[in-house]
């Protein structure tokens, strides 16, 4: 077992009519274009700081898609809200925090990026569900519930704030 024959990478060997023991390498194996070199957009993290920013545009199309990924993802145990008050709530399982307390309100958007990929206390990770992109998305989303339930009418637009007072 220890003498056994094998091939030694990159040494000459007479079996093959090319003399190579490195085979090259069927077409379509070898995974091109995924190399995830931005720390940014992969990690939510820079010199091992987590972000403050996003990698992306944040978007009316962003934070639909983030709205769509969250109600699917997200929501059965954060609620719809983001209050915590998911489904899984109603079934007797542990509540997770609101998003609206003050620590997640104050928390960097690559925290939320990195609990989402690694998973937290009793949330699981959904690094192989959910795809980086998608998980900017979520949070962009989830900084829009954090405002929709913190919102001062001094955040309004002017041209906005007419809407509201014709709404009551």
């Amino acid at each position: 077992m220890h003498d056994q024959p094998k091939f030694k990478p990159l040494r000459a060997n007479p079996f093959f009519a090319d003399g190579r023991s490195a085979r090259p390498l069927v077409a379509g194996t070898v995974a091109r274009g995924t190399l995830q070199e931005d720390d940014h957009l992969f990690t939510g993290r820079e010199k091992n700081e987590f972000v403050k920013t996003f990698p992306l545009p944040v978007t009316e199309q962003v934070i639909r898609r983030g709205q769509e990924r969250f109600n699917i993802f997200c929501s059965p145990c954060h609620g719809q809200l983001g209050d915590g008050e998911g489904m899984i709530v109603q079934r007797g399982l542990k509540q997770p925090p609101s998003y609206h307390i003050e620590r997640l309100r104050e928390a960097p958007v690559g925290y939320f990026f990195n609990v989402i990929t690694n998973g937290f206390g009793a949330m699981f990770d959904y690094s192989d569900r959910i795809p980086a992109r998608d998980r900017w998305a979520i949070i962009a989303y989830i900084r829009a519930l954090q405002l929709s339930q913190n919102a001062k009418i001094d955040d309004v637009p002017q041209e906005k704030r007419q809407e509201l007072a014709g709404a009551h």
